[in-house]
């Protein structure tokens, strides 16, 4: 009796330790000239977010670089469990360990000193904080600048909802960036701001979005995954529209009732990089800008809702995306904004 409990307890052991293994993509490994790339997340790769959006920015690094790459990713990583997976990616040999969130760097930063032959990334952020370590920093105004834009022009009430996650990083440059294209159309108009505190509360940001649709906001945005919520919440109204910040937005129930258009992060192109960078000998100590001057970000109108577009719209979107693509820095004047 008691070997056949051992063996029980033994199976169960077993069984835990399988579902516990991260989650990959190919099972390849360690061919010559192939990276090893694990994702650490704080929510999931579907999120319609942040951590979807870095997720298929390395499935689309895969496809135009086949057979360099071998990925495994690991979800729902609070900074407590984010060390102890990272040293098992660690362990397994793995090349270049991204953990996408600012809430990561102590742990990278830990990690990067005791293991300089690993390469570690993590953002948002512009600190060069290892020779093994690279960051990456969305230069996000010019997204909220063209949410702004559109927003300033298809409120009839002049009254603007902006819910964020908090005031700092890519979304603090979001948030001001968007205050900036609406004041260039509509200086009349009032955003209105509120954080959740949190980039993943959705019932928060679902409540704060209600709050300012009922004090008369008819146009609304935010950033981060929790802006889904938001998202959410304008869905109930029917007089009430939404600015994204990721294009899988685009793809939801809500979103193509509500999405006017949307921008995304390109992180195809700063994997692409990264993995440049380690073909040159290059571990880190580089901070890669995203922007429209370099493929870094997207952007898209929803096709069920072109009428609302109006010419004049276009017209002003396509001015303000020749100007970034010309050139980096346009909105140099960002953090001047004051929320």
């Amino acid at each position: 009796m008691k070997k056949i409990v051992l063996a029980l307890v033994v199976l169960l052991l077993a069984s835990s330790m399988v579902f516990a293994q991260p989650s990959a993509e190919t099972s390849s490994a360690g061919e010559e000239g192939q990276y090893k790339v694990a994702l650490i997340i704080e929510n999931t790769i579907d999120d319609r977010g942040w951590c979807q959006s870095m997720h298929e920015g390395i499935l689309g690094a895969m496809e135009a670089l086949p057979g360099k790459i071998q990925y495994e990713y690991s979800e729902r990583m609070t900074t407590v469990d984010s060390e102890s997976i990272a040293r098992q990616y660690i362990a397994d040999g793995f090349d270049l360990i991204i953990a996408h969130g600012a809430q990561y760097r102590n742990m990278v930063t830990d990690l990067a000193s005791e293991f300089p032959d690993v390469s570690f990334a993590f953002g948002t952020s512009s600190d060069i904080v290892g020779d093994n370590v690279f960051t990456y920093m969305p230069e996000s105004e010019e997204t909220g600048y063209l949410s702004g834009l559109i927003a300033g022009m298809l409120t009839k009430t002049n009254n603007i909802g902006l819910v964020g996650p908090v005031d700092s990083g890519d979304a603090a440059r979001y948030n001001r960036g968007f205050i900036l294209g609406v004041q260039e159309v509509n200086p009349e108009a009032t955003v209105n701001v509120a954080y959740t505190g949190s980039f993943s509360d959705y019932v928060r940001s679902g409540e704060l979005a209600t709050t300012q649709i009922l004090a008369g906001a008819d146009v609304l945005t935010g950033s981060s995954q929790q802006a889904i919520g938001a998202l959410r919440a304008c869905a109930e109204y029917p007089d009430v529209l939404w600015l994204g910040q990721d294009l899988a937005q685009l793809d939801t129930p809500e979103g193509q009732a509500k999405c006017v258009a949307a921008s995304a992060y390109n992180y195809t192109a700063v994997v692409i990089g990264l993995i440049e960078s380690l073909d040159e000998g290059v571990k880190g100590g580089v901070c890669i800008p995203m922007n429209f001057n370099n493929d870094g970000f997207l952007f898209d109108y929803n096709p069920a809702l072109e009428s609302v577009v109006t010419d004049e719209i276009r017209a002003k979107v396509d001015e303000a995306l020749s100007a970034f693509r010309a050139s980096s820095g346009v909105l140099a004047n960002w953090a001047d904004v004051q929320i």
